[in-house]
């Protein structure tokens, strides 16, 4: 059940919903919509946590290990399919996700905890793999930095993926870690259409920023991939092409592509954004969306839910690799990160600092 107020919206935010999660036994009913809007201030609580590497055995997604500092994300796409996980929270996917954060404030040292555990076995980790590790609230808490800190010394090669300007802070440490090959970098991007960034991503950085972000990066001989994500039809799937030239041409060694993926609260959520911002396509759109998942707004089948199947992911596809093609981008396995330089470095009161 949503939330939604036709034809009002929160200036800065992806949505005004506040769609309880499947999990509610509760109905929030929504204020008056004749009352005067006020864009609401974003909360962070703290979260110390017990453990913060966590592990998944998708055969869709290349790691296996991730880290996430944070809870809900400030960018507030729309599309986002971490939303649903507020529903654990007893929080709303909706404008809850991208208002109430929770920041894991002991992650680095409970990671680094983790590190020396004599179990552990060195493997890529992923870090901010949910939500997005540079969001705004990362400028003031540092929480992904002092991990990578964490990482470098330790020699633990990680990767990341964001949207967000914010990695360049971090471009000292990244270089360094770059040149014993333990990080990956991949920055996401889903249009060069500001307005249309305005409207899926409300407070994520321009498509523009994102690759003078990627020169930046490669500038410094950081290894960068471009995840074009998500592919929405008829709102931002003529600009495949574009994106990807673009993205070489600002220096991206690989580019990936993810089709639009609505899990639980995230479909009544779109359908209530495509009404408000494009209501003469909207069906257009969701017929497109249900060809690809079976007749349903979301099959999570491995092997389909980042491509989809049907004539039109097919068409997708086949765009998309004609245009690596014709982007000349190189499309063999990097070997980019190497686990054989992790150490546990020494630390005080260790037999070992004596030799």
């Amino acid at each position: 059940m949503s939330r939604f107020v036709a034809g009002k919206r929160f200036l800065g935010r992806g949505t005004m919903s506040t769609i309880p999660g499947r999990f509610d036994v509760r109905i929030v009913e929504a204020d008056d919509c004749s009352k005067a809007e006020a864009i609401p201030d974003t909360e962070v609580r703290y979260e110390y946590a017990k453990t913060v590497i966590s592990s998944n055995q998708s055969p869709d997604i290349p790691f296996r290990l991730s880290v996430n500092p944070y809870r809900g994300c400030e960018h507030g796409c729309i599309y986002c399919f971490a939303r649903p996980t507020h529903a654990y929270l007893d929080l709303s996917p909706g404008l809850d996700f991208e208002t109430r954060l929770t920041a894991k404030i002991n992650a680095p040292e409970v990671f680094e905890a983790e590190l020396r555990h004599p179990d552990y076995q060195c493997q890529p980790i992923a870090i901010g793999m949910n939500t997005d590790a540079y969001q705004p609230i990362e400028k003031e808490l540092k929480i992904t930095q002092r991990l990578l800190k964490i990482a470098y010394e330790y020699k633990q090669p990680v990767s990341l993926i964001t949207k967000s300007s914010l990695i360049l802070r971090d471009l000292e440490l990244l270089q360094l870690m770059a040149s014993e090959h333990l990080v990956h970098t991949a920055i996401s991007l889903t249009t060069l259409d500001n307005d249309l960034s305005r409207r899926l991503e409300p407070r994520a950085v321009s498509g523009a920023v994102r690759l003078k972000t990627i020169r930046a990066l490669r500038e410094k001989n950081i290894p960068v991939t471009v995840m074009i994500a998500p592919m929405i039809p008829f709102i931002n799937d003529h600009e495949l092409e574009v994106l990807i030239q673009a993205s070489v041409d600002a220096g991206a060694e690989r580019v990936g592509y993810v089709m639009l993926r609505l899990p639980h609260e995230v479909a009544p959520l779109f359908e209530d954004w495509l009404q408000l911002h494009f209501p003469q396509r909207a069906e257009r759109v969701l017929n497109h969306i249900r060809s690809m998942r079976g007749g349903q707004l979301y099959n999570g089948q491995f092997g389909k839910r980042m491509t989809g199947e049907g004539v039109y992911a097919d068409l997708i596809r086949q765009r998309f690799h004609l245009a690596r093609r014709k982007a000349r981008l190189d499309v063999r396995d990097l070997n980019i990160l190497d686990c054989s330089r992790f150490q546990l470095p020494p630390r005080s009161g260790e037999q070992m600092i004596l030799f």
